[in-house]
């Protein structure tokens, strides 16, 4: 696509989070000494994008009728999930395998709590997602890398190096499919690889898709929903979070189609008492929907936009390659061309150009020479960050 595409307000337009209690702008100055005023956020992984207009729509109907009490009937809510999976993803579900979660965070807590022991080792392919390994360690469970294989800017799985790391105390998988955060949208082959794996290991396998709807052109998520042979092993997670930009609703769906893993992750529910955000759910609701459908359809295409000119730019910087961007908006830099300490990256990037990006190292082995930027935002913004690398690793050009 061109990028000298027309102005859209829906997502050109710039919007002042500051003040707000949004975590990505106000908390940027403590977490990484880079101020509001001058620098630009670029870290946690929500967009500075209004949401469509039908969610807004919908909340203003809950504010106009005033009155806040439980949610009942969630039929709805789970006729607009089934509508979803089936015409976006060719996936069908049924409404009774379907739970709410606080977020996929908390599900993916509840998974673990669910269907492991403490000391129970839960593999994650690295670098990838920091806060599940935060929830395992919390969850006094052992967090076992298996480290993916960067293949020439290209993340790649080495089964034959995981069979040979496995101790027999291994309980479950958690994958993130699409990869955050190094966008791959993983192929059938290397799904099926993945599904061989589990049952030669006799894991459970909890497959985190929260960024598949957010697949750049000329590339297919498949929901390892539509694996030969996982079912009997397989916990599904998806939310409207990322795809609508709707995070603090936390509102998120453990997707369970095998009766026996459903009973047991119904038990922990029932057992923690926990019930769904009405809010989230209303939200939810109308994102799921053809409007939403078509919001996202122009999303993806103007986050393309902002990949295809953020990779040129950083990609002319000596030193720097930003890995190719199948999924997500969640571009992920190599610095180890520059030949620099990570400490020095680092400096550079918050204190010279000024910007909050994630640290590689946080999303576990593999990720020491990298930074995490996101570019769900403005395209004027991406613009300025590529200036701003530019200048402050402007004596290696």
């Amino acid at each position: 696509m061109s990028l000298d595409t027309p102005f859209d307000t829906r997502f050109d337009t710039l919007i002042d989070r500051c003040g707000t209690d949004c975590a990505k702008w106000d908390s940027m100055q403590s977490l990484y000494g880079v101020s509001p005023d001058t620098g630009l956020s670029m870290w946690v992984a929500d967009m500075d994008f209004h949401p469509p207009d039908c969610v807004q729509q919908a909340l203003q109907g809950m504010i106009d009728h005033g009155v806040y009490g439980y949610y009942g009937d969630e039929g709805s809510y789970r006729d607009a999930i089934q509508w979803w999976m089936q015409t976006r993803h060719g996936w069908h579900i049924e409404k009774e395998w379907i739970f709410n979660t606080h977020g996929l965070v908390n599900g993916t807590g509840l998974c673990i709590d669910a269907f492991t022991e403490p000391g129970d080792g839960v593999i994650l392919f690295t670098p990838v997602y920091h806060a599940f390994a935060r929830v395992i360690k919390a969850a006094e469970r052992e967090v076992v890398e298996c480290k993916l294989v960067n293949a020439d800017g290209r993340y790649e799985m080495d089964f034959d190096s995981y069979d040979a790391q496995m101790t027999g105390a291994e309980k479950m998988i958690i994958l993130c499919s699409p990869h955050n955060p190094g966008g791959r949208v993983w192929s059938r082959s290397e799904l099926d690889a993945l599904a061989a794996f589990a049952r030669r290991h006799d894991l459970i396998l909890v497959s985190d898709e929260i960024h598949h709807d957010l697949v750049m052109p000329g590339h297919s998520h498949i929901p390892a929903a539509l694996i030969e042979g996982i079912t009997d092993r397989l916990i599904m997670m998806t939310a409207t979070s990322k795809t609508f930009n709707l995070a603090g609703h936390h509102t998120g769906n453990v997707i369970i189609e095998d009766p026996d893993l459903r009973a047991q992750f119904g038990r922990r529910m029932a057992g923690l008492g926990l019930s769904a955000n009405s809010f989230g759910l209303v939200m939810a609701r109308a994102a799921y929907s053809p409007e939403g459908a078509a919001w996202v359809d122009d999303l993806v295409a103007y986050i393309d936009g902002n990949r295809q000119l953020f990779d040129a730019e950083v990609n002319a910087i000596p030193g720097l390659r930003s890995m190719a961007l199948e999924s997500t908006y969640l571009a992920w830099v190599d610095f180890s061309g520059t030949g620099m300490e990570q400490a020095e990256v680092i400096r550079r990037i918050q204190e010279g150009a000024e910007i909050a990006a994630n640290h590689g190292t946080s999303f576990g082995s593999g990720g020491e020479s990298f930074m995490r930027f996101n570019i769900g935002t403005q395209r004027a913004r991406v613009k300025d960050a590529c200036a701003r690398l530019a200048r402050a690793f402007g004596d290696l050009q």
